[in-house]
């Protein structure tokens, strides 16, 4: 309940509800620096990323950032410019020579306006919550090719060469037409490429291992620029150029209010990127907004997180901003460095806009090999090995939407692979039914198995329910739901062991498995047991393959018999079993204190 006073409510609204007190601010605005500190390097990079000014990088950093944590939802997640969408508007641009720098900016303007109307649409039709029915198969696929895309894109800067070929050529073939018919090759430019590379990597290491705020990428920019200065590399020579390539001068001012050019031409053009993008920003910010507020239990709406993304990136529009997303480093970093709610966020941004005043001339000393070493680094940092592993061990369909999607993100291009990405994944999966069901049963003096009704008593000693339903990603919420009140029972009614019936459980992916092994886990801490009965051949193969035996034991999983509760029986047997020898145990026990 907020205050009376509205003013107060407000606050406390914006606040995510929290009373705020200097403790809180202290939070907030060392996560604030903490995360302008990386923002910074970031956003030139990334708007390097998508052959655009460093400038509009840094706006968005300012305008995006703020807007998004003033309207959203999550109190930790931050905005801005991000390199997957960076990389989708590159392609976007592509239409424009590298000459027309002025009309490729307008068109990035208007990209950024249709991202964010599409995205307000989104939230106004309230089909946020629709967002959790795109598998994340679907980006652990485009996210990887992504990465290698990125870091191929980055490889002619590290290199110290020009981009050879045209954007509507493929990413290989203008590689090849660089790296075999273009310049030579810079050494001085390759020297800052792996000095950056060492640095950045030995002070990421030195930093986690002492955990101090994150600073590390901002200080390799700022030691390596120094040091290309002092060695007059990005000084202009008698010819007005440098030895290697520059970031650019950044002008000393905030972003202002610009109209976008509209021309039908670059509409029809851009649709089908704007599309994806909102698409794709969505998906980055509501998955990393629920994977921090997983560990939070911070509650999230996600029809406002979708209004506050395309409020961000309709006002970037306007903003001469370079379109953006929830980032995962920057978010990470903020829940990281403690930050208490989105008025971290604000001051992240209010942060960048200070820095952009007072230091936007020393941009122009910034190599460009420099921010390509800090792009591979990130690339590097975006395939998640460890969950693509897991993915395609857990599941054969998870596993061939995420190579389709890749290779279509390789083949045809970021924007049409999210959208084919999201497209097989509907056609898969979606048409099923995401409804979980639980019943809880009872086995009664003639080993008959049938629903407990209200008014009757649990099984002594245990409780055994039966689940139904389609174990897919759609379904995840509410097998997690479900799961929990099961053992919220259990932990209730003191039972210390747990049946569950599983043989009416179909196609588990790799979200429905990991709520599995995740109940698994809290049941053993918890000290109770739990048994499975009726497992489907697919659902053994899986717990198999993912090392399940370490969180249940291997007598306690019962498979499906050729007889309809052969299983079950057997399962509820060995448990009554265990029941009366712990009984007899406990009587004993008693005996012999008497």
């Amino acid at each position: 309940m907020c205050s009376s006073d509205l003013r107060l409510c407000i606050a406390e609204q914006m606040m995510g509800g929290i009373s705020y007190s200097p403790q809180t601010l202290r939070r907030d605005v060392i996560a604030g620096l903490t995360v302008a500190a990386i923002s910074l390097p970031q956003a030139m990079a990334y708007a390097l990323l998508a052959g655009v000014d460093p400038r509009y990088g840094l706006y968005s950093a300012i305008l995006i950032t703020a807007v998004a944590s003033v309207f959203g939802s999550s109190s930790h997640l931050i905005n801005g410019p991000t390199s997957a969408i960076s990389l989708v508007v590159f392609s976007a641009l592509s239409i424009f020579d590298a000459d027309q720098r002025i009309e490729a900016a307008e068109a990035m303007f208007l990209l950024a306006a249709l991202v964010g109307t599409i995205q307000i649409a989104i939230a106004v039709l309230r089909l946020g919550d629709l967002t959790r029915y795109i598998s994340e198969s679907v980006i652990l696929g485009f996210m990887s090719a992504a990465a290698l895309l990125l870091a191929l894109g980055q490889i002619s800067n590290a290199l110290g060469v020009r981009d050879k070929g045209t954007g509507a050529q493929h990413i290989l073939s203008r590689l090849w037409l660089t790296l075999a018919t273009g310049d030579t090759i810079n050494m001085k430019a390759v020297v800052v490429t792996l000095v950056t590379l060492v640095l950045a990597v030995s002070l990421r290491h030195v930093v986690r291992r002492n955990r101090w705020p994150q600073f590390d990428m901002l200080a390799v920019l700022v030691i390596v620029a120094t040091g290309a200065y002092f060695a007059g590399w990005t000084v202009p020579g008698g010819d007005g150029k440098t030895a290697i390539g520059i970031a650019g001068a950044v002008p000393a001012d905030l972003p202002s209010f610009h109209i976008p050019k509209v021309q039908l031409r670059w509409a029809l053009d851009l649709f089908s990127d704007s599309v994806a993008i909102a698409f794709l920003g969505l998906l980055e910010a509501l998955a990393i907004a629920k994977s921090i507020a997983h560990q939070t239990r911070q509650p999230l709406d996600f029809n406002r997180q979708c209004l506050a993304e395309g409020l961000a990136n309709l006002s970037g529009g306007f903003f001469q901003c370079l379109p953006g997303s929830g980032s995962l480093s920057r978010s990470a970093i903020n829940f990281q460095a403690g930050a208490a709610t989105r008025f971290s966020g604000m001051l992240t941004a209010t942060f960048v806009a200070i820095a952009v005043i007072a230091f936007a001339p020393l941009a122009r000393y910034v190599p460009k090999p420099a921010l390509a070493a800090l792009l591979l680094l990130t690339a590097s940092r975006l395939v998640d090995f460890k969950r693509i592993s897991y993915a395609l061990r857990a599941s054969r369909v998870d596993a061939g939407v995420i190579v389709i999607t890749a290779l279509s993100a390789i083949a045809f291009g970021l924007d049409l692979a999210i959208i084919i990405g999201v497209v097989l994944s509907i056609a898969l999966f979606v048409p099923r039914a995401a409804k979980i069901r639980a019943a809880e049963l009872v086995v009664d003096e003639d080993d008959v198995v049938r629903e407990r009704l209200p008014s009757e008593p649990s099984n002594r000693g245990f409780l055994f329910y039966d689940l139904e339903g389609e174990l897919f990603f759609g379904a995840g919420p509410e097998l997690h739901k479900v799961l929990d009140l099961i053992l919220h029972q259990a932990s209730g009614e003191k039972a210390r062991h747990i049946l569950l019936r599983l043989k009416r459980v179909r196609n588990p992916d790799v979200v429905s498995l990991e709520h599995l092994e995740q109940f698994l886990k809290e049941s053993r801490n918890a000290g109770i047991e739990v048994w499975l009965a009726g497992l489907r051949p697919d659902l053994l193969a899986a717990f198999d393959r993912l090392g399940f035996a370490d969180w249940i034991k291997p007598d306690h999983i019962f498979a499906q018999g050729a007889d309809e509760d052969s299983a079950t029986l057997a399962a509820v047997r060995q448990i009554r079993s265990e029941l009366q020898e712990q009984a007899e145990i406990g009587r004993a026990s008693c005996r012999e204190r008497v």
